[in-house]
């Protein structure tokens, strides 16, 4: 039970943007191509969140504390992959 809740919560913010894609359109409008958002998916779900967050709600421009989000969710990123690759 242990092992499924972990997966669960690794893979819970690419489910978040597989249904975000699937209902609205917010990635259209934050990003230019579908590149970023493929990528972000793939490898940094949290970031490319923030970054779509942060481009919806402050006229598509990152600054102030959609910044500190941006950079909080990187960080957040990269400490989950480091985890999952000290542990195995």
């Amino acid at each position: 039970m242990g092992c499924l809740l972990a997966v669960i919560a690794a893979i819970c913010p690419r489910i978040l943007m597989f249904f975000i894609l699937l209902i609205t359109d917010w990635f259209g409008r934050a990003y230019d191509t579908f590149i970023w958002p493929f990528l972000g998916f793939l490898l940094m779900p949290y970031t490319t969140l923030a970054y779509m967050a942060a481009m919806l709600n402050n006229n598509h421009n990152v600054n102030g504390w959609w910044l500190v989000l941006v950079i909080i969710a990187a960080l957040a990123d990269l400490g989950s992959d480091t985890y999952e690759v000290l542990n195995n």
